[in-house]
């Protein structure tokens, strides 16, 4: 749903510009410091990239679905660590709170995340506990009728080294190894016994650092449990990635598109043969498939938001959303390395840089199996 198409071709506009003039030239520094300039990072709060998802009484943009991920489709059109940094708040790291936050607790945070005067990180993987999210053994035991004391430890957590604002998931009914024994803690940096760790070397995505997070008898208040009410954590979270997941998909076709127009360019600039490669057939083929593949996702992904801003249900629609795309662009980036050629493998173009920033998504937020598994079981009949 376009609530007011002005205003979002101006925004639409707008990211472009901060796209091409800003984020795009400091691409390879970002990647040698691993971490987004300051000016990138002030530029991206003017733009408002912080609040887009979260309500204006709050400071935000308030950006319906179908908005957020054309918005997301244009932002990410330049190194993956950006949207990590300057949107994980219009994403996992605030939609927890906005959707089973406590009048309070939006009051608190939500105007702060907006801004980005915090960031936020949602910590929900473990070492055991990754597509079996309730399988996790992060334990919060209540210690008095007002708080609790956790302890465990979550890995690979996005934004965690440098995050203000944890939402953590830990079991806090011991004797129901079920998702309904868990619940979600806001828990800030400083807190006694939250131990952030450093950025774990990665594969790629330099400047979107991930990390561990150790809990060492950390004691929080109850009223850090996100809506007031134990057990209810699986849930949120849930809630929190059936957005997500139309976010991440988005976010997964920007690098598509941006992968294929440096194709297209190159392909007509390079010469074999005593002419541009463009105009070989199997060229064409692999240009071609990039295309129809970008703009199926695009439309599978903006009917979905379309649908979900409609008030329907979308569970099983978000996990062929997230699958379709994540998916999409890994085959999109793996024809323009070798449209590249060896430009492609080498440094210097980017495009390598791209090939293995995007193999993440079809891991992170729901595994491509696991979105299988999801979508086959909303298809098939329970058994009688």
């Amino acid at each position: 749903m376009i609530a007011d198409a002005e205003k979002l071709n101006r925004l639409l506009r707008d990211i472009r510009t901060f796209v091409r003039e800003l984020a795009i030239p400091e691409e390879d520094r970002v990647e040698a410091e691993d971490r987004v300039p300051e000016h990138i990072i002030a530029a991206g709060r003017r733009l408002g990239t912080f609040g887009w998802s979260i309500p204006q009484q709050f400071g935000g943009s308030g950006l319906t679905t179908e908005e957020l991920a054309l918005a997301f489709i244009e932002l990410s059109q330049c190194s993956v660590a950006y949207r990590a940094h300057l949107a994980t708040n219009a994403g996992i790291g605030a939609e927890g709170l906005i959707q089973d936050g406590t009048e309070e607790q939006k009051r608190k945070y939500l105007p702060r995340l907006a801004s980005g005067e915090i960031l936020g990180c949602l910590a929900l993987t473990e070492p055991e506990a990754g597509s079996d999210a309730s399988a996790l053994q992060t334990i919060a035991e209540k210690v008095d009728d007002d708080h609790y004391c956790i302890n465990g430890r979550k890995c690979y957590i996005t934004l965690a080294p440098i995050a203000d604002l944890f939402t953590v998931f830990a079991r806090t009914d011991p004797n129901d190894r079920s998702s309904s024994g868990i619940s979600a803690f806001l828990i800030e940096r400083g807190t006694p016994g939250l131990q952030p760790g450093g950025s774990t070397p990665k594969m790629g995505q330099e400047g979107a650092p991930i990390g561990e997070i150790v809990l060492d008898n950390c004691r929080v208040p109850a009223s850090c449990i996100v809506g007031g009410a134990p057990g209810r954590g699986f849930k949120t979270v849930m809630k929190a990635l059936n957005k997500q997941r139309i976010n991440l998909a988005a976010l997964c076709t920007g690098p598509a598109i941006r992968l294929l127009d440096e194709a297209v360019a190159y392909a007509r600039r390079r010469q074999q043969f005593g002419r541009p490669i463009a105009e070989f057939q199997l060229v064409q083929a692999m240009l071609a498939e990039c295309k129809v593949e970008i703009e199926a996702a695009r439309a599978l992904i903006l009917e979905t938001a379309r649908k979900r801003d409609r008030g329907e249900d979308v569970t099983m629609d978000v996990s062929i959303c997230k699958y379709f795309a994540t998916e999409m662009c890994g085959r999109v980036a793996d024809r323009v390395v070798q449209i590249f050629g060896a430009q492609g493998y080498v440094k210097g173009t980017g495009i390598e840089r791209f090939y293995r920033d995007v193999r993440a998504f079809r891991i992170y937020e729901g595994t491509s199996q696991i979105h299988l598994l999801n979508i086959a079981k909303r298809m098939l009949p329970a058994a009688p």
